[in-house]
């Protein structure tokens, strides 16, 4: 079995050889910046320890790996248009530094190369994998249209963002792992638990994200603090505040998220003031610890041998213990 860092080093490899010098350059120069940001390339990584488990064989994962991290990317350029996101991954967005029909042009080629990458799975299972994929594909668009949606709806439930959160980020990773254990020759069982603890995991990383967009250090995050409430985004904290706060609590909550502030840091600090008062990041962090645990779980159910699931359950702990 791979460590994490060893199929880090492959991934990392592997991108770096994604030949994008072609014309007209202003089309491809965007997605060469985009891939050469790094990132956490947890998805790709999935998908070969997922493989790893059943097959030394890995190589034959690389290229879906690849096309679902190119995939990945994709979303993030076209995600950073509509939240008007300055900074990703501690550098200017494509949008940005180039504009926004750039961003949307380039992100369209990113998705159709990202197919073309995940046609190279063995013919054996392409099918299932390719199926897999383009349902994945869907659900990120769904949840991403349920994330706008929430904007101009006062009431949202947890469970509404939690199964927002669960198709726009978690059923990506719950589709590299499943897409690797295919691939590896795992067994149907294997495969869907595999797919279940990528979607619990996905839950808690996500649950996590919003923990570090408020309690998180600027500098390690690589994308400025307080994002989510400068443009009052429904995440789990502020759902649970709006739920818990009342009387004059509930009327200074609601007034901090109308009000248009000349210093930005001004908001950021009084909403942050009112989720310690409420308590709210405890809220969040049990429920993160939640999904982490049901993740636990679904890996103890996998037919293989403790020692093989070391390295996921390691990877699942660093992700939830991250400061970016």
């Amino acid at each position: 079995m791979k460590s994490f860092n060893e199929i880090s080093e492959i991934i990392t490899s592997e991108i770096e050889k994604l030949d994008w010098t072609m014309q007209p350059s202003g089309l491809y120069e965007p997605i060469a910046y985009t891939l050469s940001m790094g990132g956490k390339r947890i998805r790709p990584a999935l998908t070969l320890m997922a493989c790893n488990l059943y097959t030394d064989e890995i190589q034959q994962a690389i290229a879906p790996a690849l096309g679902i991290e190119v995939f990945h990317n994709f979303t993030l350029l076209h995600d950073d248009i509509m939240d008007r996101a300055d900074i990703r991954r501690g550098r200017p967005t494509v949008h940005k530094r180039w504009d926004d029909n750039t961003a949307i042009l380039s992100g369209d080629v990113m998705q159709i190369a990202a197919y073309q990458l995940i046609a190279q799975t063995p013919v054996d299972c392409l099918k299932p994998v390719l199926d897999l994929f383009s349902a994945t594909a869907r659900e990120i668009c769904e949840g991403q249209q349920y994330d706008v949606d929430f904007e101009a709806i006062d009431n949202v439930s947890a469970d509404d963002y939690l199964e927002m959160i669960r198709l726009k980020t978690a059923v990506l990773l719950a589709c590299a792992l499943k897409a690797g254990a295919l691939i590896g020759g795992a067994n149907t069982a294997d495969a869907n638990e595999l797919y279940n603890f990528g979607i619990n995991l996905g839950l808690a990383f996500q649950l996590k994200d919003d923990l570090l967009d408020v309690y998180g250090d600027e500098a390690t995050f690589g994308k400025k603090i307080g994002g989510d409430i400068l443009c009052n985004k429904k995440t789990y904290l502020l759902i649970h505040a709006l739920k818990l706060a009342k009387g004059a609590d509930f009327e200074e909550l609601s007034n901090c998220l109308k009000k248009s502030y000349e210093q930005p840091d001004m908001k950021i600090a009084q909403v942050t003031k009112m989720y310690n008062k409420l308590k709210v990041k405890k809220i969040c962090e049990d429920k993160m610890m939640f999904y982490f645990d049901m993740a636990v779980a679904n890996l103890e159910k996998l037919q293989l041998d403790t020692t093989k699931k070391h390295e996921l359950k390691k990877l699942a702990e660093k992700l939830l213990s991250r400061n970016d």
